[in-house]
C-alpha cells in the first residue's frame, strides 16, 4: 500500500517567558518517493511524488504533453515491482492509496493507434525552467499542442464564489492537516461551486497532474465550465496544464509568474492570483468574473 505519511522523531524547542523548553516527540511527515513513468516499456520521466493516485498522475502528465485527450486513448497501466509482482490496472480501476503497492515504476500502455507523437519526449519538456526554450517559443508550442480552445469557453462565475474556493480547497486537505507539507489542487464546477476532485502531493505540478488525470480517465476533457484551484503560485507550467486540459479558469492563492500571465492572455484562460480571503487579482479574461 502506498504510504501518504510516515512518522519520525523530532526535537521540539518552544519558547515562553521562562525560557526554552526542549522535548522529543514523534512528528508526521508527508512521504516523498520517486515515480518512473514508462510508456510501452520505454522510460519517459521520473518525478518525486507522494504515493497514491499514480495512474492519475501519469495520465495527467501525458495529457499535459498532448498524448491523451480522453480515456479511450488509455489502455492500462502496471506497477512494476519486479518479475511477477506487477498489478495491471485498466481504465476504470480503483486508484485510491489503499489500492496501491509501494512500487515506484509505472508502465502505461496506450490504446492501439495512440502514439507519443514526438520523436523524443524527454527532450520536449518545454515546461521545465531548465529546458532552454525561450518564453515566446514556449507559448507558441503550447498553442500548437493543445487540442482544446479555452478562449471560447463561455463560462462566467461570481467573484464571491471564486474567492471562497481557497477555503474549500483547504478544508479538503486531509494529509496537509497531519503534515503541513503538501500542495493541493482541486477542480470545481464554475457554476455550482461543487467540488469535483481534490488531490494532494508534495509536488504542486503532480497535484495538478492527478486532477487532470482524474478528468481524462473519467471522460471529462475538455474540462469546460470548471475552475482549477491550486494552493501555491501560478507558474507557466500550471497554466500550460490547464490549457492542455481545456480548463478555462485557474485560480491560485499566491502570485503568478510573468510567463504564466503571457500564456493565459494568449490562450484566453482566466488567471487569478492572490486569492486570499476577501480579495483577488484577475490577470486575464476578467470578463468571466462577475461582480
Amino acid at each position: 500500500m502506498g504510504r501518504l505519511t510516515t512518522r519520525t522523531p523530532v526535537t521540539r524547542i518552544a519558547f515562553d517567558e521562562s525560557g526554552a523548553a526542549v522535548r522529543r516527540r514523534p512528528d508526521t511527515l508527508a512521504v516523498e518517493e520517486p515515480l518512473e513513468i514508462r510508456v510501452g516499456g520505454e522510460p519517459v520521466t521520473v518525478t518525486m511524488r507522494t504515493p497514491g493516485h499514480d495512474i492519475e498522475l501519469a495520465a495527467g502528465f501525458l495529457t499535459g504533453e498532448g498524448v491523451l485527450t480522453s480515456s479511450a486513448d488509455f489502455r492500462s497501466a502496471i506497477h512494476c515491482g519486479g518479475p511477477g509482482t506487477g498489478s495491471v490496472l485498466p481504465a476504470g480501476f480503483s486508484d485510491e492509496p489503499s489500492a496501491q503497492n509501494t512500487y515506484n515504476v509505472l508502465d502505461v500502455t496506450l490504446a492501439p493507434g495512440v502514439a507519443l507523437g514526438i520523436a523524443d519526449i524527454a527532450r520536449n519538456f518545454y515546461t521545465t525552467s531548465s529546458c532552454g526554450v525561450c518564453g515566446t517559443a514556449s507559448i507558441e508550442q503550447v498553442g500548437k499542442a493543445s487540442r482544446f480552445d479555452v478562449g471560447t469557453d463561455a463560462v462566467t462565475l461570481g467573484a464571491a464564489s471564486l474567492a471562497g474556493l481557497p477555503d474549500a480547497l483547504r478544508a479538503g486537505q486531509d494529509v496537509f492537516d497531519k503534515t503541513g507539507g503538501l500542495h493541493a489542487a482541486a477542480l470545481f464546477d464554475a457554476v455550482t461551486g461543487d467540488l469535483l476532485v481534490l488531490r494532494e502531493d508534495v509536488g504542486r505540478h503532480n497535484a495538478v497532474d492527478k486532477v487532470v488525470g482524474w478528468a481524462v480517465l473519467n471522460d471529462r476533457l475538455p474540462a469546460t465550465g470548471t475552475v482549477l484551484q491550486v494552493s501555491g503560485r501560478a507558474s507557466f507550467e500550471l497554466v500550460q496544464k490547464a490549457v492542455m486540459a481545456g480548463i478555462p479558469v485557474l485560480s491560485a492563492v499566491s502570485a503568478p509568474s510573468s510567463l504564466a500571465v503571457e500564456l493565459a492572455v494568449s490562450s484566453g484562460l482566466t488567471l487569478v492570483g492572490f486569492s486570499r480571503g476577501r480579495s483577488l487579482n484577475v490577470y486575464s479574461r476578467a470578463d468571466r468574473v462577475v461582480t
